[in-house]
C-alpha cells in the first residue's frame, strides 16, 4: 500500500510562485514513477508533470513548460512541483499519483496506482 500525501497548495497572484510536495510511504519509492496531475473547476483531469523512478526523465505538459519544474527525493521519499509565473489557468485541484509499473507513459493518468487526495491552487489576476 502507498499513501501520498500533498501539501503546499495556496492563493498566489498572478506571476507568483509555488511549491507543491508529496510525501509518499512505501518502501520501494525509489522504483516509482511520479506524476502530478490537475482538475480545473469543470475541467477533466490533466496530466501536469512527471518524473521517472531514477529521476532520469521527465516530462511536462506544454501548458507549462519552461514555469514547471518537478524533481524526486529517493531519501525523503518526496516529490515536488516547483510553479513559477503562475498563471489564473492554472488554477486547479493539484494531484500527486505514484505508478508501480516498470513502463514509462507518464501522460496516462490510468497507469497510476496510487492518488494523494490533492491540494487547491488558486491563482488571481
Amino acid at each position: 500500500q502507498v499513501q501520498l500525501v500533498e501539501s503546499g497548495g495556496g492563493l498566489v497572484q498572478a506571476g507568483g510562485s509555488l511549491r507543491l510536495s508529496c510525501a509518499a510511504s512505501g518502501r520501494t519509492f525509489s522504483s516509482y514513477t511520479m506524476g502530478w496531475f490537475r482538475q480545473g473547476p469543470g475541467k477533466e483531469r490533466e496530466f501536469v508533470a512527471a518524473i521517472s523512478w531514477s529521476g532520469g526523465s521527465t516530462d511536462y505538459a506544454d501548458s507549462v513548460k519552461g514555469r514547471f519544474t518537478i524533481s524526486k527525493n529517493n531519501v525523503r521519499n518526496t516529490v515536488s512541483l516547483q510553479m513559477n509565473s503562475l498563471k489564473p489557468e492554472d488554477t486547479a485541484v493539484y494531484y500527486c499519483a505514484a505508478d508501480l509499473s516498470s513502463s514509462w507513459n507518464p501522460r496516462r493518468g490510468y497507469e497510476y496506482d496510487y492518488w494523494g487526495q490533492g491540494t487547491q491552487v488558486t491563482v488571481s489576476s
